[in-house]
């Protein structure tokens, strides 16, 4: 009989494991997983009414789910609304845009992969976000708001 250890195996983040971290803006960050070798990362993102992101490219697929609230691309005809799953194709450029008459947080769960090229009006590469980073500045943020430093992401 074979003897398998499950911390090998299994990793949980429980819900109370990471904290949310202001990111600015009305953006609030939890960083869920990062693994720097494959470019995967998670995060949760809660949006407050009236957030507008960067216009922004990202190198490989994203996937989503929208918990609560209700947002759209700029670039798109839908709507995403709780419980609404998308996939993006690598290369998609897009404006993540909250409406300003929500009347709830909007809660996002994106699993991306690559990095995301932030651009400026003309299309050129403004700044680089991947996963890595993110998480750093997550570290960073939950230390500066009287966190202690999350160890409860998922490596790997």
């Amino acid at each position: 009989m074979t003897t398998v250890d499950v911390d090998d195996v299994v990793r949980h983040a429980g819900e109370d494991d990471l904290p949310w971290v202001d990111a600015t803006g009305g953006i609030w960050l939890k960083v869920l997983r990062v693994d720097a070798a494959s470019g995967i990362w998670v995060v949760r993102n809660r949006f407050e009414p009236g957030v507008r992101l960067q216009t922004h490219r990202h190198t490989g697929p994203v996937d989503g789910y929208t918990i609560s609230g209700r947002w759209h691309y700029l670039e798109y005809d839908f709507t995403n609304r709780a419980g609404s799953y998308f996939r993006e194709p690598a290369g998609s450029v897009h404006t993540l845009d909250v409406p300003a008459d929500n009347t709830e947080v909007t809660e996002v769960l994106f699993v991306m992969e690559g990095v995301n090229l932030n651009l400026a009006a003309d299309g050129t590469v403004e700044s680089v976000t991947d996963g890595t980073g993110t998480l750093a500045a997550y570290e960073a943020l939950a230390l500066a708001q009287g966190f202690d430093r999350p160890t409860g992401v998922i490596l790997g």
